[in-house]
């Protein structure tokens, strides 16, 4: 494994009592490392949220919230990583509301326990890499630290290369980085994320030769009655064993809703007339998140059925791609199952 060097800037001089930097760290790698260097020259202490922090391993988050806190924390001297503080911080797609509050919440739970109170200065550290960056601008009450993208690295590259099986080049990730990795792919579960990775590629070679990368569109049900959502179980990659709305790709000689009421009855085997189906339709929805799905840029338009409550739910079963279809009371519902967004989906649609 080779060696990194994270230089420290020692000029600068610390005017912060915090400085947030948010991140998803997948892997956390050496750019990672300068921004924290800066922040820690500049702040008394800095606050990491990582985030994607309740999701289902999968090709574009493989690794949990403690795992990528032990590359960051790991890659600093103890003096250094005791003014580092690492928490999870949710995925809100589709809220920007929302997930600015979770940010807001997620700051002032370790400003609480870190700080006395008082009159504090915090800051928001990092860079405009690109549109996903959009974020620095959404917190006007704290400062703005903008710092250089460094060598304009990106984790996506290291990630997949990892994944596919592929050499690294150590000198872009932390020592800490390499042996979380180097011990990660002695487990089952990079065997699986592999084959993910795999299969994802050679699924993008079937239109590599097309002028432009193709826009895919699906269509999702989200079939609701009394506190219960119908949700399948996937039998085939990519999510593999997640839980997922029914749902697939419109056929070219169909409508959407022509659609969706397909793949609902062909995956669930839902045992309600069509014309109930049709007559259940409450509200409809585009999803258009660029990163929602590993295949390639998908579009989904969302269909919400809501059923009068009854003595029973209707009855369902797995078919075609789904191994097994099932009503799940809405009080279970949790993001750490669900493919790909279709937990968002679902708290948009309700």
């Amino acid at each position: 494994m080779g060696e990194t060097t994270v230089f420290f800037p020692q000029e600068l001089a610390i005017v912060f009592d915090f400085l947030v930097f948010i991140g998803r760290f997948q892997p956390f790698h050496i750019g990672h490392a300068q921004v924290l260097a800066q922040a820690l020259a500049q702040s008394q202490q800095v606050i990491m949220l990582i985030g994607s922090a309740r999701q289902p391993r999968n090709t574009r988050n493989p690794f949990t919230v403690s795992e990528r806190s032990e590359m960051i924390l790991s890659s600093l001297a103890a003096e250094q990583a005791a003014r580092v503080h690492c928490y999870p911080l949710d995925d809100c797609l589709y809220n920007d509301a929302l997930w600015v509050k979770t940010v807001q919440e997620a700051v002032q739970t370790v400003v609480s326990r870190q700080s006395d109170g008082g009159q504090l200065k915090i800051g928001l550290i990092g860079h405009q890499k690109d549109h996903s960056s959009y974020y620095l601008r959404l917190f006007p009450q704290w400062h703005s630290v903008d710092v250089e993208n460094f060598q304009s690295l990106s984790a996506t590259p290291l990630r997949d290369a990892y994944l596919l099986g592929k050499t690294l080049d150590n000198t872009l990730l932390p020592l800490a980085t390499q042996q979380v990795l180097q011990r990660f792919k002695q487990q089952p579960v990079y065997q699986d994320l592999a084959a993910e990775a795999a299969f994802i590629e050679q699924y993008k070679q079937a239109w590599s030769v097309a002028p432009y990368a193709p826009t895919f569109v699906t269509v999702d049900a989200v079939v609701l009655q009394a506190g219960h959502i119908l949700l399948v179980e996937r039998k085939t990659r990519p999510g593999k064993g997640l839980f997922a709305l029914p749902g697939g790709f419109v056929d070219a000689q169909e409508t959407l809703i022509a659609a969706c009421v397909r793949e609902l009855q062909e995956e669930t085997q839902l045992g309600v007339p069509e014309t109930v189906l049709y007559g259940a339709l409450k509200a409809q929805r585009v999803f258009d998140e660029p990163n929602r799905s590993a295949r390639g840029r998908t579009i989904t338009h969302a269909f919400m059925f809501e059923f009068a409550p009854d003595v029973a739910l209707p009855y369902v079963k797995g078919g075609d791609d789904a191994k097994s279809a099932f009503w799940l009371p809405l009080s279970e519902l949790t993001p750490e199952y669900l493919f790909e967004d279709h937990f968002h989906i679902i708290n948009a649609m309700l």
